[in-house]
């Protein structure tokens, strides 16, 4: 603790030191190299104190959407457009079919709210998987690396994730309500992770050289209003 601030301590073998602020609360993490000891990081953190506080005012202060009851003319969001949902109680195969305005969801009559968000949930998966495959081809050959594995799953701390050993990267389901673009940036970002492993002077310029408007497509993500339960990266 630092006064009223929690700061997540993380050593690892890296050169530099990293601090994050994350939605939606606005926690603290420093990634240090293991030669910092806890009063070096405190130093450090207190140096940056303005700079933290004002993420979390940000983070604090951006439009949450409201909780999913999934009933019908309920707004739901697809690739950063509004649609909204349309209820079919049918006992058939549950499913999930997008209209021009209207998100329809197919399910048994006697289906609770789990297992309504259970479905949509799945579907947004679906769509970021769909969606990801040819972005990452485009990727792996204009960036000259080879992704192992991909994985889509909903994730509470990150839009995504690389394992740079294995060659994985994780993608979070949710990415399929924001727009396009920002899927394209999450994958850019983590296919760089296969290059460069932190956050340094080379991933920057890195990401310039591939995606050069990449730091206002991260703003409109970290802008976007956040999902009731949700967080960010």
């Amino acid at each position: 603790m630092l006064g009223d601030i929690s700061v997540n301590i993380v050593h690892k073998n890296i050169k530099n030191i990293h601090l994050s602020v994350n939605p939606p609360e606005g926690a603290v993490k420093v990634s240090a190299p293991t030669r910092y000891s806890v009063d070096d990081i405190r130093v450090f953190v207190i140096s940056k104190l303005a700079w933290i506080k004002k993420q979390q005012a940000k983070f604090r202060g951006q439009e949450r959407e409201t909780p999913r009851e999934f009933l019908d003319r309920e707004s739901h969001y697809v690739w950063g457009k509004r649609y909204l949902l349309e209820v079919t109680e049918k006992c058939q195969r549950p499913e999930i079919e997008l209209t021009h305005s209207h998100l329809i969801m197919r399910i048994n009559a006697a289906s609770d709210s789990g297992q309504r968000q259970t479905l949509l949930d799945a579907w947004y998966r679906q769509q970021v998987r769909l969606e990801a495959r040819p972005l990452i081809a485009k990727w792996e050959r204009q960036m000259a690396v080879k992704v192992g594995r991909m994985f889509v799953q909903k994730m509470k701390t990150k839009w995504g994730s690389c394992n740079s050993d294995m060659r994985h990267i994780r993608l979070n389901s949710e990415l399929a309500k924001k727009p396009k673009a920002c899927l394209e940036y999450i994958v850019v970002h983590e296919l760089v992770h296969l290059i460069t492993r932190t956050h340094g002077d080379q991933f920057h310029q890195l990401m310039d050289k591939y995606l050069p408007h990449w730091s206002q497509v991260r703003q409109m993500l970290n802008t976007a209003p956040l999902a009731h339960t949700d967080w960010y990266y």
